[in-house]
């Protein structure tokens, strides 16, 4: 029996992209939703994936998740592909305190052939994780928001980053590297981190994109287009009146205690929600007073077309595992050229 493969860090590291990424991670939103693929339909993907499992270590600060998921029938390479893994993570938020210090959220990715169920290998899948993150925001951002203009993808966009960590800096990166963004609005509590991924992002991004490091979230949000929310607060760092009065987009992905503490409740009132999934979100958002209109994959599925056209609309991202496994998938491929 041939041994399974470990892929480090440093290993997956050499093969991410925004392309690969951003593909793979619109392929488990399109798959997820339908929960068996219809014989007749030789195009159609389909994901399977329980709620996840979350144990406390102790107390709610540290927190061991599994995430297992298949995917099937889907597009990757050009040719249809299956995926069965599972994904381990830990979630410890006094981890950046430490000396030196680790990231909050640690992952592993179990990756099996999805012919015998041996396991093919071990992947770090903490890159992946916040990279799959951010790229749900994209796809989230392209079709709920981007696709109502005339030029789609190609609009010129502000953007405000609330939270200047891991997922703060993926999401900046990620935004300016696939839309056509010409101002970024940073802010974070402790201004530093800003003002670190300020400098990253006028080395990486000279002529195109205005950098501004900004005191408070209401002047990063006062002219966004699109605001991204990433943080552990476990209070609302963002409320109605900081927003500008015309189409804008939010996508929360906070770690804390509460998934929706970061977004005060006036702009769930003035808004509407969609998820990565709503079999999760029956679980990890049931206490949520907002409008749950539906899953982001239906949209893109339907080609950006949206059943309601409300100027305020949140994506609400959980984290699925078709998303881990699809990136995963991909990484292993490009890796085992």
């Amino acid at each position: 029996m041939e041994q399974p493969k470990f892929f480090s860090a440093e290993h997956v590291a050499k093969v991410l992209t925004w392309n690969l990424v951003n593909s793979a991670v619109e392929e488990a939103l399109r798959a997820t939703g339908p929960t068996e693929a219809n014989p007749q339909d030789t195009d159609a993907s389909f994901a399977i994936q329980p709620t996840r499992s979350v144990t406390s270590c102790g107390d709610k600060s540290k927190l061991l998740l599994t995430m297992p998921g298949f995917v099937g029938n889907y597009n990757l390479n050009e040719k249809r592909t299956n995926t069965l893994a599972c994904k381990v993570v830990t979630s410890f938020s006094a981890n950046q305190k430490l000396s030196p210090p680790l990231p909050n959220i640690l992952a592993n990715i179990l990756l099996f052939s999805s012919e015998t169920g041996q396991l093919q290998c071990v992947m770090d899948g903490t890159q992946i994780t916040g990279w799959r993150t951010a790229s749900a925001s994209l796809a989230a951002t392209k079709y709920l928001f981007l696709h109502l203009f005339p030029e789609g993808t190609g609009k010129a966009i502000r953007v405000a980053i609330i939270g200047c960590g891991v997922q703060g800096q993926s999401h900046a990166m990620g935004m300016c590297k696939t839309f056509n963004v010409i101002d970024i609005y940073l802010w974070n509590r402790t201004k530093s981190k800003a003002d670190q991924l300020g400098e990253k992002l006028r080395a990486e991004f000279p002529n195109s994109v205005n950098v501004h490091v900004v005191e408070t979230p209401e002047a990063a949000c006062r002219e966004a287009d699109v605001v991204c929310v990433g943080t552990y607060s476990p209070t609302a760092l963002i409320n109605y009146s900081m927003l500008k009065h015309d189409n804008v987009h939010i996508n929360t992905v906070g770690a804390g205690q509460v998934h929706f503490g970061e977004v005060a409740q006036d702009i769930y009132d003035n808004g509407v929600v969609y998820v990565d999934s709503l079999v999760s979100a029956k679980t990890e958002l049931k206490d949520l007073k907002a409008k749950i209109v539906g899953e982001v994959g239906e949209v893109i599925r339907n080609k950006g077309q949206r059943s309601e056209n409300n100027r305020i609309t949140i994506f609400q991202s959980m984290g699925i595992a078709a998303e881990d496994a699809t990136v995963a998938q991909a990484v292993y491929e490009a890796l085992c050229k």
